[in-house]
Order: C-alpha cells, then sequence, then structure tokens
C-alpha cells in the first residue's frame, strides 16, 4: 500500500489548496473536505493524492467558482450535474475538485452533510470533514473497470462499523439499498472474524428486504448507476431504460451525454 503525508502548508500544493480554503471561508462559503484526506482521517489509511476533494452545496458553487476566477485561478465547471474544477494556474498544475453531487447524480450534497460533518485540521486550518455515512454513500456506486471504491466503503465498515449511524444510512441510500447490502456482504466475506462491526439487525433488515422485493415493474438497468460506461450496451442493444434519467433518475439526457463523452478523459477517472 502506498503511504504519504499531507502535503505542508509552504509546499506547492499545500499553498494553493490553503489559499483555495481560506478564500472560501472569508466569503461564507460552507465547505467540507473529503477524498483522500477524509478516509486518512476515518481509516488511518493514507494514500498518494492527486488533487483535493471540497464539498460544496450546489447553489454555492458558481459563488465559489466566481471567487477562484477572481483569484486569478482556472476555475471551470465541466460537468455541471455534479462537478467543478480550480486550477492552479492556466496549464493545470494542482487542481481542486469542487463537488456538489456524485457522478450518477444520486448523492447530491445538502444540508445534513453539514450537520454531520467532523471538525479536523488540514494543512493547519480547521475544517469540516465529509461525514462517514456520506462518504460510504457515494464511495459505494463507484464500480467502473479503471475506478472501485469498494474496497474504501468496507475499510470504512472496519474502522467505524459499531459507531456508524445505520439508520441515516438507510436512508442516504433509499431505494438503492441492494448497493449497500452488497457491500455489506462483501464485508463479511473479507472480514469473516469482524462481522460484528456491522450490526446485526442491519444484515436481518436488509436480507429480509431482498427477501420480500416484489418483481420490477419496469425494463430498466441501474448498473449505470454503478459505472458510466459498463452498461451501456445494456441501453443501446437491450434498450433498457437509464436508471439515471430523470424522472427516476437525477440526470438530464444533456447531463448524462456530457458525462459519457468525457469517459476517455483521465481527469475524470
Amino acid at each position: 500500500m502506498q503511504t504519504c503525508s499531507t502535503p505542508s502548508a509552504d509546499s506547492p500544493a499545500g499553498v494553493f489548496y490553503l489559499d483555495v480554503l481560506t478564500r472560501l471561508a472569508a466569503d461564507g462559503v460552507p465547505f467540507l473536505i473529503g477524498g483522500a484526506f477524509a478516509l486518512s482521517r476515518y481509516s488511518s489509511i493514507h494514500r498518494d493524492t492527486k488533487d483535493l476533494d471540497v464539498f460544496v452545496k450546489p447553489d454555492d458553487t458558481p459563488r465559489a467558482l466566481a471567487l477562484m476566477r477572481e483569484a486569478g485561478y482556472r476555475a471551470e465547471m465541466p460537468f455541471p450535474h455534479w462537478l467543478g474544477k480550480v486550477y492552479e494556474n492556466e496549464r493545470g498544475g494542482h487542481f481542486i475538485d469542487l463537488i456538489f453531487s456524485s457522478g450518477n447524480g444520486v448523492a447530491r450534497v445538502d444540508d445534513l452533510w453539514f450537520e454531520r460533518a467532523v471538525i479536523d485540521e488540514v494543512l493547519g486550518m480547521k475544517v469540516g470533514l465529509c461525514p462517514a455515512e456520506e462518504m460510504i454513500w457515494s464511495k459505494a456506486f463507484i464500480q467502473e473497470r479503471e475506478r472501485f471504491d469498494g474496497a474504501d466503503v468496507l475499510h470504512l465498515f472496519h474502522a467505524l462499523g459499531p459507531s456508524l449511524d445505520w439508520n441515516h444510512l438507510l436512508a442516504r441510500f433509499q431505494d438503492n439499498w441492494p448497493v449497500l447490502f452488497a457491500h455489506v456482504v462483501m464485508f463479511r466475506y473479507v472480514y469473516p472474524d469482524s462481522r460484528d462491526r456491522i450490526p446485526e439487525w442491519v444484515v436481518r433488515d436488509l436480507a429480509w428486504r431482498l427477501s420480500a422485493e416484489p418483481p420490477p415493474p419496469v425494463h430498466v438497468c441501474r448498473g449505470t448507476l454503478l459505472s458510466r460506461e459498463q452498461y451501456l450496451w445494456d441501453l443501446g442493444r437491450l434498450r433498457y431504460e437509464d436508471a439515471r434519467l430523470t424522472p427516476r433518475g437525477a440526470m438530464t439526457r444533456e447531463e448524462i451525454e456530457i458525462w459519457t463523452n468525457a469517459i476517455d478523459d483521465p481527469e475524470t477517472h
């Protein structure tokens, strides 16, 4: 496993990150830190990261990007349904992801993220970290060929299982509870002697839901909520409906097209 330490406040990356965070705070834009920084805090797993994940509410994203442009940074909204980016300079350099939802449109940042945040220190600055439950919620759906966050989910279960708010997690997943159950089952397989990290009532509740689930009434593929690429064949050849599409999902056809066209863009992996 790769290990790394948080960039120092006087390193090139640290100076950039801290300046962006300081400007957001000074202008009153609420934000949270997620990604590798938060995962390290919760699970003690450290790994190299090429950027900083900053979570903001959807309505605050345009304002945050405008602030960064005023400061001379290159700031863009490449994916209007979930992600903005702030670059150190016109050529790129270090960058920050401004995240206000998830690539599948499910895990939208709302007030509960901030109400449940954990206060910690990043680059010498007191900040809020994304709640562990919200990290599990958003990471559980990332199952691409080139990126799979299932191990992060299991590590969070292992580190925090007994203290997680499982009722809140179940409420977050809503009709997507089978995705949570899949990770719970995999956790019991990966860590057979640590299955008690997940309360037994959670396992029973999810197993009951599975046994009682009625046949689906529509020809819909939910695989697109897990991978933007690997189930496109099903939409085309097998004519499945796309679960991401409104009103069933949270994305418009235009947003899905933009996200699909960027599949080969390495910055979106």
